[in-house]
């Protein structure tokens, strides 16, 4: 796994020409930024500190980001864009409700121990304008939305036993978002082993035994 420095002196490259793409300047900005929510809290993180860590001055961020809320904002688009391109995939790849809730499991947990879904999970929702609040929470209803139309199709195929839809999707986001609390990169589970685990555990309320068949 690479170290801090060298995660730094990469997303720094994006800013080294100005032939760059700008789209990587943006995602070097948001990298950077997802790196600094963690290590100081949203709160007290500055955009003098995403400049300073990107070795730019604060006028040139602002050509990419209008504030730091507008970084953040960033980084939930394209974390939840990335949760969204897996969803899709599990509807179109996987068969029963109950295999698609496994895969959903699967997904989500390794998310949460990645850069940008750590950092967003984090966020106490106190510190965004109105709009803002109300577009993260967008979000969260639409992934819960999916979550539960998976269960909801695994108890109409069989493949989940009768449950109420709503506690089950709540009570598996819930321990899934607090994964970003206690993980740690260096950890001796790998992010793979973690959303193993999570998904034999979340599951097994959720499957249907031979003998209820």
């Amino acid at each position: 796994m690479p170290g801090a420095a060298t995660v730094v002196g990469a997303h720094r490259k994006a800013f080294a020409s100005r032939r760059r793409d700008p789209v990587a300047k943006r995602e070097a900005v948001l990298k950077t930024a997802a790196q600094l929510f963690l290590e100081k809290s949203y709160g007290r993180t500055t955009l003098n500190d995403v400049a300073d860590r990107l070795n730019i001055t604060k006028p040139a961020l602002y050509h990419y980001f209008h504030s730091k809320e507008d970084i953040l904002l960033g980084c939930y688009r394209w974390g939840t864009g990335l949760i969204e391109n897996n969803l899709n995939a599990i509807a179109a790849q996987f068969g029963t409700g109950l295999e698609k809730v496994e895969a959903f499991i699967q997904s989500y947990a390794n998310t949460m121990t990645m850069q940008f879904g750590r950092c967003v999970m984090r966020l106490d929702e106190g510190d965004l304008s109105g709009a803002a609040r109300e577009e993260v929470r967008a979000y969260k209803r639409k992934i819960d939305r999916r979550l539960r139309s998976f269960i909801e199709e695994g108890i109409k195929d069989g493949s989940i036993v009768p449950c109420d839809p709503k506690i089950a999707a709540f009570s598996i986001a819930g321990a899934l978002n607090w994964i970003c609390m206690w993980y740690e990169p260096e950890g001796t589970l790998s992010a793979e082993e973690i959303g193993s685990q999570f998904t034999r555990t979340l599951t097994r309320g959720l499957a249907r035994s031979p003998r209820n068949s």
